[in-house]
């Protein structure tokens, strides 16, 4: 039986949660979960992990475990600044809906190519928000999302890293958030220059990011973060203690209406209508316990990997940070399960009883 399209109803405030807030009683159980969580650590062989949990508005849990650079003795910490790399893609979407979809006219069933050069006449700007392919089934493809990229631009008429530090970063204060590290020469359209505080401020983040490792042999040793530019599948870096500035923005409603975001975090359709997708725009959606699980993650092949999980029902966000891929490469999360991770189903056991 084709399975039902599932819809979310995000509300701005959210009522009273079936999570309870975290009491002196329960600080035995969260240090216990930040156990579990350095035992995965250790299994997956991750020099650093920094996360936090966050219900209600406020956080339940924030910790980092391990080594930000383990050559140096440099520990982790919440502050610390990682790579995410695909994780940039919940970026990418709420820039698109905000500048373009809340601010502008554009409708996501619009054909691309209404806004942007794009090689492909017939597809719309909605089936690369949930990585559709060209004949309407599911393949996450990264590369082919970051085509919205463009429209952002068209919308706003500024270069996608200064919108993306304009409108996110700057507004919410996220401070130690940097839109990719290709940040000297001017960018299109406007050849628009970060000023020469802004860069400093930016190069003093990139300085302090997590270091980057691989397994070889099973021995940890170094590796090369991308030096790519940022766009809206890719790029940034950021902190957990920024995420979570982030996550409070659109629970708040600062960043997106409330249909914006029901729009993206509603089970998406390819084929025609026909086939039901594991995405929404920008963020995978799924059940557990016929409750909705809204996610995304970021893969980068020896170097980083990253999640942000959410139960908007029960107002509760786990994100998560790590210096190699050791995070989310054994899961196959690309076919959009996110209970194949067992760093998520720890937070689940503990947090979603």
């Amino acid at each position: 039986m084709r399975r039902a399209r599932l819809v979310i109803a995000v509300l701005v405030a959210v009522a009273a949660s079936a999570v309870t807030p975290i009491s002196a009683q329960q600080t035995l159980t969260v240090a216990l979960f930040d156990r579990y969580l350095d035992a995965l650590r250790d299994q997956y062989s991750i020099p650093a992990l920094s996360f936090v949990v966050i219900q209600n508005g406020k956080e339940v849990w924030r910790s980092a475990l391990g080594k930000q650079d383990v050559e140096g003795n440099v520990n982790a910490t919440s502050d610390t600044p990682y790579f995410i790399g695909n994780l940039s893609q919940i970026f990418g979407s709420t820039l698109l809906l905000k500048k373009c979809v809340d601010q502008d006219s554009l409708e996501v069933s619009d054909p691309i190519t209404r806004w942007t050069p794009y090689p492909e006449s017939n597809t719309t700007v909605g089936q690369l928000l949930t990585h559709q392919s060209r004949s309407g089934t599911f393949a996450f493809d990264p590369v082919r999302f970051a085509g919205v990229t463009d429209v952002v631009v068209e919308c706003a008429d500024l270069p996608y890293r200064h919108v993306l530090a304009n409108e996110v970063f700057n507004r919410l204060g996220m401070a130690r958030s940097v839109p990719g590290r290709q940040l000297e020469t001017p960018a299109l359209p406007g050849s628009v220059r970060f000023s020469a505080p802004a860069l400093a401020a930016y190069n003093e983040v990139i300085s302090q990011t997590a270091r980057s490792y691989r397994l070889d042999r099973g021995r940890v040793v170094r590796s090369d973060t991308p030096a790519l530019a940022v766009d809206a599948a890719t790029g940034v870096i950021t902190t957990v203690e920024d995420l979570e500035r982030f996550d409070l923005a659109l629970r708040d409603g600062t960043l997106l209406t409330p249909s914006a975001l029901t729009t993206a975090w509603t089970q998406a359709s390819g084929g025609g209508g026909t086939i039901p997708l594991p995405t929404g725009l920008g963020w995978f959606v799924q059940s557990y316990n016929n409750e909705p699980l809204i996610w995304q993650f970021d893969l980068t092949k020896d170097a980083a990997s990253s999640m942000i999980v959410k139960m908007p029902g029960r107002d509760l966000t786990f994100i998560i940070l790590a210096n190699s891929d050791g995070l989310t490469a054994p899961f196959s999360l690309a076919k959009g399960d996110a209970t194949t991770s067992p760093f998520v189903r720890t937070f689940l056991r503990f947090f979603v009883p």
